[in-house]
């Protein structure tokens, strides 16, 4: 199956002589073929699993092909739905609450969604006025396991979960299971419990997409909440497993994505380097972009299982390897990921949760006392205006929190 992410892996073989530019152009071509989401589980299908389990979609809106008679159907039900909870006086608020965004969250564990999530939840939850924080994806990620073989990181396509039932039997297992809260209010009028009840829906024998709880991918989550010397505020890594859970190397540091690009497909990076991605975070950015470009490259070279990557900017839901992103303090803060060098040697460790660079306390605080903030990328309009009012990563990157 060919999809977005297949197109930024073909660049990286491409770089790597093993894709023609025929080659390359036909993936190009046949990538996205029509109308619908990125096809795994990245960020578009992770964030309408997520809603669909907050109670603010329809019950399985979020697994139905982009062109077909359910999606047609579900976009006349979305009215239908509006107007009975006008009726019933039901109020978003009334909807989004701890509860229910623990839900959201223990959802897209099971279902192995994106680190993006990690930024959108706790936005979505501080317009609410809900408290929600990185150490609450840490607890739950705890008791939660992985589930669904879906890419980047597994074998199947968002398709294939629609065929076998969508994303409906998956809750009503994890509910069975005591691991949702079952009495929260949804866009249906009704309970999340009254909802699954009624659909008493079940995923076929002897498919391969959705594990048993007792035979999980992995047994807890796969978006592990790092800290140390390098993430005081906190980082966010996918690894599921399949990436190993430790990893050491030397930094190769850049202070753009551009130009760390250039240097992955100039066949810079060698075996056992941790790239640094820095000037890429909320302020510094500014808004994060996304580093599919970077981490796909990686692994169209093939050098995903060799290399790591490490940046204060984020990630496509469609980057997948030994990743971490979200790095706070960022940068342009003057967090210890602005004060590293070339050959530093960087531990990520995703059993212990750390994320560490092999310096001295006082070392980090001379290079602290020289490090000079850059000049801001801009300084007039929209983007210097976000950057004067964003948050950190860790906070959701809002621009109202401190108003």
């Amino acid at each position: 199956d060919l999809d977005v992410v297949s197109v930024f892996e073909a660049v990286g073989k491409h770089a790597n002589g093993e894709f023609s530019d025929e080659e390359l152009a036909t993936v190009e071509a046949c990538a996205i073929p029509g109308p619908g989401s990125c096809g795994g589980m990245y960020t578009a299908n992770t964030m309408a699993s997520a809603i669909e389990a907050l109670g603010m979609s329809l019950p399985n809106s979020s697994a139905q092909a982009a062109i077909s008679d359910d999606k047609m159907r579900d976009c006349f039900d979305a009215g239908a739905a509006v107007l009975n909870l006008i009726n019933l006086g039901i109020k978003p608020r009334d909807i989004m609450t701890k509860e229910a965004f623990e839900n959201a969250i223990t959802v897209l564990i099971a279902l192995g969604g994106s680190t993006n999530a990690c930024l959108h939840i706790p936005a979505m939850a501080h317009a609410a006025g809900v408290d929600i924080t990185l150490d609450d994806f840490e607890r739950i990620g705890k008791r939660v396991p992985l589930l669904a073989d879906l890419k980047p990181s597994g074998k199947y396509a968002m398709a294939d979960l629609v065929k076998i039932g969508g994303t409906v039997p998956l809750m009503k297992m994890l509910l069975d299971a005591g691991l949702l809260h079952g009495d929260c209010m949804t866009v249906t009028g009704r309970t999340m419990r009254e909802n699954l009840e009624k659909a008493n829906a079940v995923y076929p024998e002897g498919q391969q997409i959705i594990r048993p709880l007792d035979n999980p991918i992995k047994k807890d989550s796969h978006l592990r909440i790092l800290y140390g010397n390098l993430a005081e505020g906190g980082a966010v890594a996918k690894i599921t497993g399949k990436e190993g859970e430790l990893f050491k190397g030397s930094a190769k540091v850049f202070n753009s994505e551009p130009d760390a690009m250039k240097a992955i497909l100039a066949k810079e990076i060698v075996k056992g380097d941790i790239i640094v991605i820095r000037y890429e975070g909320p302020k510094g950015g500014p808004g994060m972009r996304e580093m599919l470009g970077p981490t796909a490259a990686i692994m169209g070279l093939g050098l995903g299982k060799d290399v790591a990557l490490i940046t204060d900017g984020r990630f496509s839901g469609g980057s997948h390897g030994f990743v971490v992103g979200h790095i706070t303090p960022e940068a342009f803060d003057g967090g210890v990921i602005g004060l590293l060098k070339d050959g530093d040697t960087i531990t990520i460790n995703a059993v212990d949760n750390r994320l560490d660079v092999d310096i001295s306390d006082a070392e980090i605080a001379g290079r602290k006392a020289a490090w000079v903030r850059p000049e801001p990328r801009y300084t007039r309009g929209v983007l210097a205006k976000y950057a004067k009012l964003v948050s950190t990563a860790s906070e959701g990157a809002v621009t109202d929190k401190y108003l």
